[in-house]
C-alpha cells in the first residue's frame, strides 16, 4: 500500500474510537502506526487490531457521574449521621437501677408485678420475676 492509502485507512479506523478516547490517545495511537508501518507491519494488521480496541472501548461500561455523586451523597450522609449520633449521645454512661435495700422483709407478691427489681431477704440482691402465664405468684 503506498503511504497517504495507508495513512487514510488507519486514520478511517481511529475515528471509531469514542472521542474522549480519540482526544486523550488519537495523536499517539496515529504515531505508533506510522512507527509500526514504517517498520514493516502490514497495515490491515494495524487496522484490525485498532478496529478490535475501538469495539472493546466502546462496549467496555464507564462509570458515569451520576454513580460518583450518589457514592460521594451517601458517604456524605453517612458522615452527618454518625457526627450527629456523636452529638446527641448522652455525656454520661447510663445508671443502673437503684441498688438501695428497701428497708424491713420483702414478702412475695401476688397479682399483677409492680415495676422494678425485688429484693431477696438472704443476700439483698436484686432478683428477676418471671410471670408465666396462669402464675400470679413469684416466689
Amino acid at each position: 500500500m503506498d503511504a497517504p492509502r495507508t495513512a487514510r485507512l488507519v486514520e478511517t479506523v481511529l475515528r471509531c474510537y469514542p472521542a474522549r478516547w480519540r482526544r486523550r490517545h488519537g495523536e499517539e495511537a496515529a504515531e505508533l502506526a506510522a512507527l509500526l508501518i514504517r517498520d514493516g507491519t502490514p497495515a490491515s494488521s494495524i487496522a484490525w487490531s485498532y478496529l478490535a480496541g475501538a469495539v472493546r472501548e466502546r462496549l467496555t461500561p464507564r462509570p458515569g457521574l451520576r454513580l460518583g455523586t450518589v457514592a460521594c451523597a451517601l458517604l456524605a450522609a453517612a458522615c452527618l449521621l454518625g457526627a450527629s449520633a456523636g452529638l446527641l449521645a448522652p455525656a454520661a454512661p447510663a445508671r443502673a437501677a437503684s441498688t438501695s435495700q428497701p428497708r424491713g422483709r420483702a414478702q412475695c407478691q401476688r397479682g399483677s408485678p409492680e415495676p422494678g427489681p425485688s429484693v431477696i431477704p438472704a443476700t439483698g440482691r436484686a432478683q428477676v420475676i418471671i410471670w408465666e402465664a396462669g402464675h400470679d405468684r413469684s416466689c
